[in-house]
């Protein structure tokens, strides 16, 4: 069968039913729209929150102190067990398959001066590696805390983007003094800004943070507020988490299958849980385009009847001359996938230049910043791209097979 010929067929019952196949391609071309703008927000907004949820570390656990439950060795529950500096490298060595292991000491209310300005801020004394685990990631032209801070107690200080606008306003801030609780620190680096959906001690755009070893100095803190451990992606972090409690369970002497000996912020399964969810909505922002495609799908199939309905003659003498059923079968099949490629086609290229267009509008929310913008991703290609072949299909199968069925000798007698 010729692709030509098929094609001046389809071109002849365009002018002689123009208008009825333009608004079935409009039709066509509005349940491409809907669902390819309904996948693309509920794309913006899985890529917006899962980059949301990394703003405060990647595959990442929080550890904190707990107070057990459970007798064990003959010592009574309720012992309280706190974290201290050396449990970081003891940790690190328990556990090699560990990315890597951080802690840090907190403080809030502490008195914060430069040039007349004061504020009383939440600070952090933290390990180098925060850099690396919590996305401490300085802007240019500063740094993050490093060994050599640590080594010499260095009074430094990192800033999260917010504490420097309120501190230092304008001023480029790295290099400056300023006074933490009467003490002069030097600033050496400012926070990128990042989107950050959760937090345990308050959001990093506020924070200050400096090397551990100084705020130990400083406060004299000697337990640890938190740990952080970071797993490796191919990981399970529920057979990690129980290596943790056995390694601090030798170290503090308690049963290690006391779940509230420690307690644990599984950063790893709160994604897991929170991306189900996403999905979900993905697939209901889906279901509702494919339902408006499906309408748009019916008319194509009304457009093939009528149709055939009036070429119903045509068909009897070409099944008299010799035509096989499955050409007949084939001719109608191709054009009704024709007519539903032609709308989706149109209706795909309209919805990516909508996309494209509200991706460059310079929309400043809050609103945004939650949501996302509108993404067309590879995945949303290619499944309404087999929506449409699969409506194509079904809304061209069965006129098709109707066509295919006509008796030729009554055929010929239809007026």
């Amino acid at each position: 069968m010729k692709l030509s010929v098929i094609y001046n067929v389809f071109i002849r019952d365009f002018r002689k039913q123009k208008k009825r196949i333009t608004l079935t391609l409009m039709a066509l071309a509005w349940g491409t729209i809907s669902i390819m703008l309904l996948m693309g927000f509920g794309e913006g907004l899985h890529r917006q929150m899962a980059l949301q949820q990394k703003g405060m570390g990647d595959r990442i656990v929080v550890l904190w102190g707990g107070q057990t439950s459970k007798p064990y060795k003959g010592m009574g529950k309720g012992r309280p067990i706190r974290l201290h500096k050396d449990d970081i490298d003891y940790l690190a060595r328990s556990i090699p398959e560990l990315v890597a292991v951080g802690g840090e000491f907190h403080r809030w209310g502490v008195r914060l001066e430069y040039n007349g300005t004061v504020i009383s801020e939440h600070i952090t004394g933290v390990t180098p590696n925060y850099e690396d685990i919590r996305f401490h990631i300085p802007q240019r032209g500063g740094r993050m805390i490093n060994d050599l801070d640590v080594q010499l107690r260095r009074r430094v200080a990192f800033l999260g983007w917010g504490l420097k606008e309120r501190l230092f306003g304008d001023e480029d801030a790295v290099g400056k003094k300023f006074l933490v609780q009467g003490i002069p620190f030097t600033v050496i680096g400012v926070m990128k800004e990042k989107a950050q959906m959760g937090c345990y001690a308050g959001n990093d755009v506020d924070l200050m943070a400096m090397p551990i070893t100084t705020f130990e100095a400083m406060f004299g803190d000697t337990i640890l507020d938190d740990m952080v451990y970071q797993i490796a992606a191919h990981d399970d972090s529920k057979k990690i988490e129980k290596k943790v409690f056995e390694a601090f369970a030798a170290r503090y002497r308690f049963d290690p299958t006391d779940d509230r000996a420690l307690s644990t912020w599984d950063t790893v399964e709160t994604s897991k849980g929170f991306n189900d969810v996403l999905l979900g909505i993905k697939l209901f922002l889906g279901l509702i385009g494919g339902l408006t495609l499906l309408v748009a799908g019916v008319g194509v199939a009304n457009i093939m009847y009528v149709s055939i309905k009036e070429r119903t003659r045509e068909i009897g003498v070409k099944m008299a001359m010799g035509a096989r059923k499955s050409y007949i079968l084939t001719q109608f099949l191709i054009e009704a996938l024709i007519i539903t490629f032609l709308g989706g086609f149109g209706g795909m290229s309209v919805s990516y230049i909508l996309m494209e267009a509200f991706k460059r509008i310079p929309i400043e929310s809050q609103v945004m910043d939650f949501m996302g913008r509108p993404t067309v991703s590879f995945e949303i290609g290619i499944a309404v791209v087999s929506i449409l072949g699969i409506m194509g299909l079904l809304s061209g199968l069965f006129p098709a097979m109707r066509a295919a069925s006509v008796n030729p000798v009554e055929s010929l007698r239809y007026e």
